[in-house]
């Protein structure tokens, strides 16, 4: 009995010890979560949240100048006049007159082909044509005086014109052993020489109008209110080099538009300017639009949203910025046209801008942060006056 009251008694100890070592631990629990919390929210036991940091910035001021809009192109340059020569006789090749490069009029002899033949018999039809004609006077004479039928004067006109014919048939084919020039421009190609035995319908040159030389360009359709004949266009070569712009100006809009590529062709027009050749690959820049005095911001200003452009515009103070929406009224590869919102001599953000927010604070890039104020730092400070890091 002494000994089950025993037991009893070291049992009843136990679960008192558990129960307070519980509630020790719930205690020490929600201490921790405390301290936990107040770490969250950046303050501890007397202190206050920490100050929104600023964030550094490149900024430029805005100014006013001249702007273009333009619209981008690459294709290959062109000659409207140019064609290729073909011979109209089976002949040898006399003479050659020309050369590649040589520059050529209209009409003028390029290679002269082996005549003897066709010169003999224009020669010949000549001569019968001028007996021909001799005997039809005869003829009208006799038939005035109804001395011979009228059948016989009509043969004897009948006669004559198939001699008549038969000579422009000749000459013709004596025209075709001078090889001419169907229009004025260069020859750019040759194909036979000297001795050659040439047939019909064989090509013989090839000649470019350098005067004629366009660039053909492909624009959306959408684009289509800003295209007009007249427009200006500038005009540069990989091959020339950057520096070297070429004038041209907008020839012929295309009246249709191309329901597979939904585009436009517009033909661009390039008077005759040294080192520009057909064939050559060039870039197209049709200037649309220009204003001479616009309120310029860089496009490295701009932040995208969606499909909305805003900036980031720092108040006269330097310390904040306002968030403001850009509608662009002219647009060139580094510079937009702003409608409104923006004036001569605002600063807007052109790095550091990623990440801000309206209202956000802000510091010019290079400037010392500001000072933490003196009430902070004595509150830092431990209980023999030196700073927490002082104290490590």
């Amino acid at each position: 009995m002494t000994r089950t009251l025993r037991n009893l008694s070291i049992l009843l100890i136990l679960a008192v010890l558990a129960l307070g070592s519980a509630a020790c631990t719930g205690a020490e629990s929600k201490a921790d979560d405390g301290r936990s919390e107040a770490a969250r929210d950046g303050t501890a036991d007397g202190e206050t949240p920490k100050e929104e940091q600023a964030v550094p910035v490149e900024v430029v001021e805005l100014a006013r100048g001249p702007i273009e809009a333009v619209l981008r192109y690459s294709t290959n340059l062109e000659a409207e006049e140019a064609v290729g020569v073909y011979s109209q006789a089976s002949r040898q090749v006399r003479s050659l007159n020309v050369e590649e490069g040589s520059v050529v009029r209209r009409g003028q002899v390029l290679v002269q082909l082996q005549d003897d033949e066709q010169r003999t018999r224009v020669a010949k039809v000549k001569a019968q044509l001028e007996r021909a004609r001799r005997e039809h006077e005869r003829q009208e004479r006799l038939y005035a005086d109804d001395l011979i039928s009228e059948q016989a004067y009509n043969d004897a006109t009948y006669d004559l014109n198939q001699l008549e014919l038969e000579l422009e048939d000749a000459e013709r084919e004596l025209s075709y052993t001078d090889v001419k020039a169907p229009i004025s421009g260069t020859v750019s190609r040759r194909y036979v020489n000297v001795g050659d035995n040439v047939t019909i319908n064989q090509h013989l040159f090839d000649i470019v109008d350098f005067d004629s030389i366009v660039a053909r360009v492909y624009v959306p359709e959408k684009e289509l209110s800003r295209l007009e004949r007249g427009l200006p266009a500038r005009i540069t070569s990989p091959a020339l080099g950057a520096d070297r712009t070429f004038r041209g100006v907008v020839d012929r809009l295309s009246p249709v538009v191309d329901p597979a590529s939904g585009t436009i062709k517009v033909t661009v027009a390039i008077p005759r300017q040294e080192g520009l050749r057909p064939g050559m690959y060039v870039d197209v820049q049709l200037v649309t639009d220009v204003h001479e005095d616009a309120l310029l911001v860089p496009k490295r200003a701009v932040v995208y949203d969606d499909d909305q452009l805003f900036v980031y515009r720092m108040d006269p103070q330097g310390k904040t910025v306002e968030r403001v929406y850009l509608k662009p009224l002219l647009e060139s590869e580094q510079w937009i046209e702003p409608v409104e919102a923006l004036a001569a001599g605002d600063r807007v953000v052109v790095a550091g801008q990623a990440g801000l927010k309206d209202g956000a604070k802000v510091r010019l890039a290079g400037e010392k942060p500001a000072e933490e104020p003196a009430e902070a730092v004595a509150d830092a400070a431990g209980p023999d006056g030196a700073t927490a890091e002082a104290a490590e």
